[in-house]
């Protein structure tokens, strides 16, 4: 009897033990397509980076983690289920981020935005493209037309300043409709739109396959944009180091992406078809947008600016105090433990660093204004050149060769921006040297005021064949 008893009582001692392992939740909410949320969802998620730095001691010593993953199209839906607790962390853009922030107070809950994953003080990365047979070179052409795009995202923020800027009435001097960039497609495609404005990677990846042409960067609105983190508030404050390990996760995604953007850049592709090439347009070095965690005073003001323009679309009346909002707390924390300098990186606005040689002289590149790489099919790494001018010498071997040219980048020579070189014109001097552009106004303003011809690329090209 005393054994049995004994028996028991242990049994009952383990049941005991098993019913105070706690079993925590971790829901994230990613958005895959969007590419600039990779290292805050699918890289985390890919590469297994999460389970890494769960804390297993302390309060959290025998707590077990049911980690779940849920893909979005959207910030809208992603934010539907975070207030309705399906969901502890999202990713998403500035403007949907606010109107999260928002929805939670409506449901008498909170969210924090605890960090920056990548972005661009300028505003690059929104944009806003017309089909590829159209006319239209600028967005003073689109006066009386009819624009596309995602209601409340970020886009539709940097379309608003983009038609004040030009001095328009939205309600009367052109016509702003909504529709999903997964419409937005085929509509341009089928010249069913005439222009159409979105976020990161539309913009880019509609012209990259070839059925659009971006005529308006983020950058020319100069308002900050930039994709972040969010968490439930409540959460965190019961679970504050499974936030701090979200991050550190994030941080340690950020530190791959950067060593080897072509390799992940396929990743992305792999898992979302978005093609490495306008991956690595963003997230490799002196890339399109900049990946930043860091609470920097141009995102906090881009928070606010959202919250304002929430109001005059009437998606809102409600304010929202962006000093409690955005909570820095985690990601200073995470910082911190990765033995990283948060006050330094947040002093810090220089894109991602490029160290290369010149793919043709073996030298080192040392001024990089007038960067252009060329990405050749079926090669790990992306190719350096000191010049336009030299990249397009070497594009023309290479296709004799045969090759296959996945992308050729150059340097925006007045903003800096990345550029797919096959959308863009130049600016041909003297010398024969290029100067790379968004915009055809914008190359010939430039080439009126330095001396030159404005060319596309394909003239550009004819002419470095024709003068060789």
């Amino acid at each position: 009897m005393r054994l049995v008893a004994t028996v028991a009582g242990l049994a009952l001692a383990l049941t005991g033990l098993n019913a105070s392992a706690e079993t925590i939740r971790i829901a994230i909410g990613t958005q895959d397509t969007t590419i600039n949320c990779a290292t805050g969802g699918l890289l985390i998620r890919e590469l297994g980076l999460l389970d890494k730095y769960l804390p297993h001691d302390g309060k959290y010593k025998d707590a077990r983690y049911q980690v779940e993953w849920k893909n979005f199209t959207s910030g809208a839906p992603l934010t539907n289920e975070m207030v309705a607790g399906k969901l502890d962390f999202g990713a998403m853009a500035d403007f949907p981020g606010s109107f999260n922030g928002v929805a939670h107070l409506d449901a008498g809950k909170r969210s924090l935005f605890i960090s920056v994953l990548s972005g661009s003080v300028h505003g690059s990365g929104n944009g806003i493209v017309v089909p590829a047979a159209s006319s239209v070179q600028s967005l003073a052409e689109l006066k009386g037309r009819t624009i596309s795009v995602p209601f409340a995202s970020t886009a539709h923020g940097m379309l608003l300043r983009a038609v004040a800027a030009q001095g328009w009435d939205p309600q009367k001097d052109v016509r702003i409709i909504a529709q999903a960039p997964e419409i937005a497609g085929s509509a341009l495609r089928s010249n069913r739109i005439e222009a159409h404005a979105d976020f990161v990677p539309f913009a880019e990846l509609f012209p990259n396959r070839g059925f659009a042409r971006k005529i308006y960067d983020g950058a020319q609105a100069n308002a900050p944009t930039f994709h972040g983190a969010l968490v439930d508030a409540e959460y965190a404050k019961k679970y504050p180091e499974v936030v701090t390990a979200y991050l550190r996760a994030s941080l340690e995604a950020d530190r791959l992406i950067a060593a080897e953007p072509e390799k992940y850049s396929e990743l992305i592709e792999k898992v979302t078809g978005i093609e490495a090439e306008v991956n690595y347009l963003f997230h490799g070095p002196l890339g399109l947008q900049t990946r930043d965690l860091t609470w920097k005073p141009e995102y906090r003001q881009a928070v606010a600016t959202s919250i304002d323009t929430l109001k005059l679309l009437k998606k809102t009346d409600r304010g929202l105090d962006t000093d409690k909002f955005i909570d820095d707390q985690y990601i200073r924390a995470a910082f911190k433990e990765a033995g990283l300098d948060y006050d330094k990186a947040l002093k810090d606005y220089d894109p991602q660093p490029l160290k290369a040689n010149d793919a043709l002289t073996g030298k080192p590149i040392t001024d990089f204004s007038r960067l252009a790489q060329i990405w050749v099919r079926g090669e790990g790494k992306v190719r350096h050149y000191a010049s336009p001018e030299a990249a397009l010498g070497a594009l023309a071997q290479l296709e004799q060769e045969g090759k296959d040219i996945r992308a050729i980048y150059a340097q925006a020579a007045d903003s800096g921006i990345k550029l797919l070189a096959n959308q863009a014109w130049f600016v041909r001097n003297a010398k024969g040297e290029l100067a790379a552009f968004l915009l055809k106004d914008q190359a010939e303003q430039y080439a009126k005021a330095h001396g030159g011809e404005a060319l596309d690329f394909v003239s550009a090209n004819q002419k470095l064949v024709a003068q060789r």
